[in-house]
């Protein structure tokens, strides 16, 4: 490392936010990076740990070699790492602004210190990159004849999409939407991820190397899967886990009771200008909003209810609130699951913990007005691992709701469509099940993501796409995938 002493010398400097009172009149992103000369000091408190766990399985799902670019941009050689930050990931773009860095709680200085800021570097790297022009269309100089079918354009079928295309193939996505970009386009708000300067830009270059995108195209439903199967020398199904997860409780029928993904999805095709028809809108304006799940989907309905002035927003959890700093159950490098207030919470919402639904309550229009819940406490079974848990008597309460968004998490992929239609075997929990190559019971078939894996980040989506796209490759020419030596080439440039 080039300044070995860098962490002694430098305190921990996080990117800044606009003022809540300015950032909740729109909709666009509100962070205010650091700049090059601090950065750069950022950049060297990278330590010279001799076991980099911020890329090991603790830190970085796609293996970021996170101690060569930090030494990199301290030295100002920026445009190097570049190189190395795109040999291992395809759209630092989206990590650098979405991803919970689970790199920084692996980093070895903060088992006693503030950890290195490697997500803000890493986002300062691509943004700079698109500036300087070196993030710049590279399609491949030679095709190999082989041709790939991708479902689904999220973070990971792009992902391996991405790679196949370097590989030489011919590959075209397939999208039943009316945009790409799945989870990062329709899931998450635009003031965290811009989906025209950010998303429609990756997409576009992608489209310049030579990867052809199709959307309104259901597989399953508005085409046919084996058609394709027939079509394609491989298939890549990435259709994520989009099934919610629902609260089957007295009055669910109930009109203003939505998943989340209704509500966010709509928000943001409306944010991209598309027009939506009045009987169709789900809004929160000038209502009384309750979230239900206190994760980063219930998280992201808060921000947009704010931006869309509701009267009131409560967010509440069936899990106690989890604790401030890491316990003698989370170590490093574990990822700690400790509270954090995230932006949008932070703008204005009542926040309860141990709460149950009970039924929802609605009037004679049917439409809910409020929930009857009880505070419950749960049982410990051991240190940090929680068991049942029992209502607490005389505890019940109502909370008023004019409409409710149900954020808490998801099932796994849709059964119905392309899982019925090619008689896809699936695991226990309901994901598409695949051998250690990524195929799953169908020869030439293969998953990745949350399609394969259940719920998870776009980190790890992108991972998944990477090593599915490896697995396709070498099923495609028979022989040891060519991907690896790309990366490599790419980040010794």
């Amino acid at each position: 490392m080039g300044k070995i002493t860098g962490f002694k010398e430098f305190d921990r400097k996080e990117i800044g936010y606009a003022p809540v009172e300015e950032r909740i009149k729109h909709y666009n992103e509100f962070t205010k990076p650091l700049a090059k000369e601090k950065l750069e000091e950022q950049a060297a408190r990278c330590m010279e740990c001799g076991i980099p766990f911020c890329h090991s399985n603790y830190g970085c799902p796609l293996g970021n070699i996170i101690p060569q670019f930090n030494d990199q941009v301290y030295r100002g050689k920026w445009e190097n790492a570049f190189r190395t930050l795109m040999s291992t990931n395809n759209f630092p773009e989206f990590t650098g602004r979405v991803c919970p860095a689970t790199c920084e709680t692996a980093c070895v200085l903060g088992i006693n210190d503030k950890p290195v800021t490697i997500k803000n570097i890493e986002l300062a790297i691509i943004e700079k990159a698109y500036r300087k022009g070196w993030m710049k269309p590279r399609p491949p100089k030679n095709r190999s004849g082989k041709t790939v079918a991708v479902v689904g354009s999220g973070p990971a079928g792009l992902a391996a999409a991405n790679q196949l295309n370097k590989a030489g193939h011919s590959v075209t996505v397939y999208e039943r939407d009316r945009r790409i970009g799945g989870l990062v386009r329709y899931g998450i708000p635009n003031f965290k991820l811009d989906k025209k300067d950010v998303v429609q830009r990756r997409v576009d270059l992608m489209r310049e190397e030579g990867v052809e995108f199709v959307t309104n195209a259901h597989i399953g439903v508005d085409m046919s899967a084996k058609e394709l199967a027939d079509k394609y020398d491989a298939i890549v199904l990435a259709g994520g886990a989009t099934l919610p997860r629902d609260l089957p409780i007295e009055n669910r029928d109930a009109k203003g009771i939505y998943f989340a993904m209704e509500f966010l999805g709509q928000s943001n095709s409306r944010v991209e200008g598309d027009k939506i028809a009045q009987d169709k809108e789900i809004l929160a304006t000038g209502k009384h909003v309750v979230v239900i799940g206190g994760g980063d989907t219930g998280s992201d309905c808060v921000g947009t209810s704010v931006r869309q002035h509701a009267a009131s927003i409560t967010q509440i959890e069936l899990l106690p609130k989890a604790p401030s700093e890491r316990t003698e159950q989370m170590p490093w490098p574990l990822y700690p699951r400790v509270f954090r207030l995230s932006t949008s919470q932070a703008e204005g919402c009542t926040m309860d913990f141990n709460i149950l639904s009970k039924s929802f309550i609605k009037n004679e229009e049917d439409h809910v007005t409020g929930i009857n819940c009880v505070r419950i406490e749960w049982e410990e079974k051991s240190p940090g691992v929680l068991g049942g848990f029992e209502e607490i008597p005389g505890s019940e309460f109502v909370l008023k709701a004019d409409i409710v968004f149900l954020a808490m998490g998801f099932l796994g992929p849709e059964q119905s469509g392309v899982v019925k239609e090619l008689e896809l075997q699936t695991d226990s929990r309901s994901n598409v099940q695949t051998d250690n190559r990524y195929e799953t019971s169908q020869k030439g078939i293969f998953s990745a993501g949350d399609m394969r894996r259940g719920q998870s980040l776009v980190v790890w989506a992108i991972a998944e796409g990477r090593e599915c796209a490896r697995a396709v490759d070498e099923y495609l020419i028979q022989r040891t995938s060519r991907l690896n030596a790309i990366s490599k080439s790419l980040c010794e440039r």
